[in-house]
């Protein structure tokens, strides 16, 4: 095949290209030729194809997703936002946490390990790109049915996948989430997020200024696997041959990202990086392609220079590779051999392939012959962008009319408890967290099964003063709710994860999310989609904590069959002093047992329907913002004057299942009574802004005090102590019986 070079593309304007083939519309493809004033070159078909495709261009969220800048609150605290590659956050004493959620849904069904671990070493890159070192990762997981034969081929995979990639970097996995539903066969959901932390004054973006300045890819060496990965595994819908694409599936080595990680920080502690940028999705043509938008506009590139593992690729297929554990960096001429010299003191390969120009145009050649000649900004901010239509599912006034509290329930409260202790979604995960390691680096103050992960900031960075500082994350989410509705799910979904981060005793301060949606070309979905990013943008706004970034995942079904739409929320804390922090559960006998906020009937998307009845239908709970913000004030000043001796947020299962898991933390037992007219309300509704505290006798006055400053109702529930669960005149069950129901359910279906 002879090289299609721009000279070539002139003299052949008729030539057929295969664009349809790299998921692009034929007035996509129009367009671009409208920008160049001729045919693209196969490169920069490529180039387009990759940077215009779902994944990379948002082209059919944008219009949705500025309420997110519109509607964000002024936060002081907000150093970065969206735009760049991860948002970045002040949390005090000359520090900053740089933070992110992002999707690695396709690849990790067609090849589930490596989809998974890869997933890991992106996000860990993104992180790695702002000038930070990773401290920490987080996932949520969903999957169909636990014992469906596929759930038992994707899952082993993707933990096996996260543990390797993250154990093997040294980076404690302190939190997430794994959720089974039926919606989710064939279309498992692999979010991973990742938080680093950084000085304030030493923030790196991805940029390319100054002309002259030169260009230096380094890091693993490009090869065939990952090309067109995610930004073309993510940007359609799959059918039954998608696991015939495994070729597309990047290839991870942890050990290499080790190094680079070392490496960039080195790197950037000799302040020799203008800026840089990872190689994630669309690989060489994104790092290219965004760097010169964001500098002077031009860059020149000589391809043949790009270290290869296979020698036989061609330049279209190394702009698309998606090989892993690849940067690229800025550095001025003065700089170059003491970045070079940093880099092999680390074994990571480098090679200047280019400069920054000032023509603001993204030239490469290969072996001298020009074969990409375009404007930047065009594949970056030039786009097309799309106002899908969109409209209520035909089903969903009939589903929200199918009300759940119609439902028969059952009399025996004992038995339903164990019932949904015992099922998957509210089963232990320790056969899952297990795997992973929670306390590497000695950092992990509070992990799995705890609602957040919360992590001390002394001795990170080398050099660091001491500081009694820390951070805490939760990520949440609940596809039954926004199936019911949308709008208030995505709420719902913050208002967990805040809530979460609220309970360990920390200030939630900023969020992030990933976006789990079917195909936006259905406009039902976009309806979803659109009350998503409503509902999420108005929580922000009231709750008071701005999106930082995040990622938009569409295409999640298998033919017509979407999945329920999936909003997933993290949010980031922080605590003044770790030592303050609160821990999960009973703690200590002969403490006050005490229930905060309000429960109505509410059982619409509840795991009690789901579990008992196989049943979704009527309205998700009610979003209580101002009460999620006013508890969040209770739980804070309460952590932080000691008066606080254990906590736990009330969510799925409702109290009867925080109660048990509260007995389960430290194997301490309670005796509460109920205090409404109606015990399976009281004890399986799934209202939200609520959460459960112990408090010792002595600080009890003080605590009601708090509460009533802030209005947060307070209810004394019984004391704790003993080696039962017992509610009175309800139930009572001991604790080994509730940790064998626990325990058993996951060892018992993945072995």
């Amino acid at each position: 095949m002879s090289l299609d070079t721009v000279k070539r593309a002139e003299d052949t304007p008729d030539e057929p290209q295969p664009y349809a083939a790299l998921g692009m519309k034929i007035d996509e493809y129009e367009r671009v030729r409208a920008i160049l004033g001729r045919r693209p070159t196969g490169s920069e078909l490529a180039i387009y194809s990759v940077m215009w495709s779902e994944h990379c261009s948002y082209k059919s969220s944008k219009v949705h997703l500025r309420q997110f800048a519109t509607k964000a609150p002024k936060s002081e605290a907000l150093l970065v936002g969206m735009g760049e590659n991860a948002g970045v956050v002040d949390i005090g004493d000359g520090w900053a946490a740089t933070f992110k959620i992002e999707s690695h849904n396709h690849p990790s069904y067609v090849e589930p390990h490596q989809g998974a671990a890869t997933g890991v070493g992106g996000i860990v890159r993104d992180i790695m790109s702002m000038g930070a070192r990773p401290i920490a990762v987080m996932d949520a997981l969903r999957f169909g049915a636990a014992d469906a034969p596929d759930t038992r081929r994707v899952l082993p995979g993707v933990v096996e996948g996260i543990s390797h990639y993250g154990n093997c970097l040294g980076l404690p996995n302190i939190g997430g989430e794994v959720v089974f539903d039926p919606c989710y066969i064939g279309n498992p959901l692999v979010n991973a997020l990742c938080v680093g932390l950084l000085r304030k004054d030493q923030i790196k973006l991805a940029v390319a200024p100054g002309p002259g300045n030169k260009v230096v890819l380094f890091g693993a060496l490009t090869g065939p696997d990952g090309i067109g990965g995610a930004s073309v595994l993510a940007s359609a819908t799959f059918e039954d041959e998608s696991q015939a694409k495994r070729p597309s599936v990047q290839v991870g080595d942890p050990f290499m990202e080790k190094l680079l990680i070392e490496c960039c920080l080195e790197l950037y502690q000799a302040d020799i990086v203008v800026g840089i940028q990872d190689l994630g999705a669309a690989g060489v043509s994104c790092a290219t392609t965004e760097l010169a938008a964001k500098g002077t506009g031009g860059m020149d590139v000589r391809l043949d220079l790009v270290p290869l593992r296979d020698p036989s690729l061609r330049p279209e297929e190394i702009l698309m590779s998606e090989s892993q554990e690849r940067m690229m960096a800025i550095v001025t001429p003065d700089n170059i051999d003491a970045f070079m010299a940093i880099c092999a003191k680390w074994d990571i390969p480098s090679t200047v392939i280019g400069e920054v120009t000032d023509g603001g145009r993204l030239v490469m050649t290969w072996h001298g012959e020009t074969i990409v000649d375009i404007p930047p900004g065009t594949a970056v901010d030039e786009g097309p962008v799309y106002e899908r239509p969109f409209h209520e599912p035909a089903g969903q006034v009939a589903l929200n009319g199918d009300d759940p509290n119609l439902l028969g329930r059952s009399s025996d409260l004992r038995a339903t408890l164990l019932e949904l202790l015992g099922s998957p979604n509210l089963a232990s995960k320790e056969w899952v967290t297990s795997q992973y390691d929670r306390y590497v680096r000695g950092n992990t103050v509070l992990a799995q099964p705890a609602d957040a992960g919360v992590l001390r900031i002394s001795e990170v960075m080398p050099g660091a003063e001491e500081t009694t500082r820390g951070i805490a994350l939760a990520t949440d989410g609940n596809g039954r709710y926004a199936r019911l509705d949308p709008y208030a799910g995505a709420q719902l979904a913050l208002s967990e994860a805040y809530r979460n981060v609220a309970v360990t005793g920390s200030t939630p301060l900023a969020v992030t999310n990933c976006l789990n949606f079917g195909s936006p070309e259905d406009p039902e979905v976009m309806w979803q989609f659109s009350e998503a990013v409503r509902g999420l943008a108005d929580a922000c706004k009231i709750l008071g904590v701005p999106v930082t970034g995040g990622n938009v995942s569409f295409y999640n079904q298998t033919g017509s069959t979407p999945i329920h739409p999936t909003p997933v929320v993290g949010v980031l804390g922080v605590i003044d002093n770790v030592a303050t922090r609160v821990r999960t559960g009973f703690t200590g006998d002969g403490d006050k047992v005490i229930l905060l906020g309000d429960t109505d009937e509410e059982f619409g998307g509840s795991e009690w329907a789901h579990v008992t009845h196989g049943h979704l239908g009527g309205l998700p709970p009610q979003a209580k913002l101002e009460s999620e913000r006013d508890l969040a004030l209770v739980l804070t000043e309460a952590a932080s004057r000691g008066l606080l001796t254990g906590s736990h947020d009330l969510s799925d299962g409702g109290l009867a299942i925080a109660l048990a898991e509260a007995c389960l933390a430290q194997g301490i037992g309670c005796t509460v009574s109920l205090t409404g007219d109606d015990a399976f309300v009281d004890l399986f509704s799934e209202s939200s802004a609520r959460a459960l505290v112990t408090v010792r006798p002595e600080s009890f006055d003080a605590f009601a005090e708090l509460c009533a400053t802030h209005e947060v109702p307070c209810y004394g529930l019984g004391a704790t102590g003993g080696t039962t669960l017992t509610i009175e005149n309800v139930l009572e069950v001991p604790i080994t019986e509730l940790r064998e129901t626990h325990t058993a359910t996951l060892p018992g279906i993945f072995g």
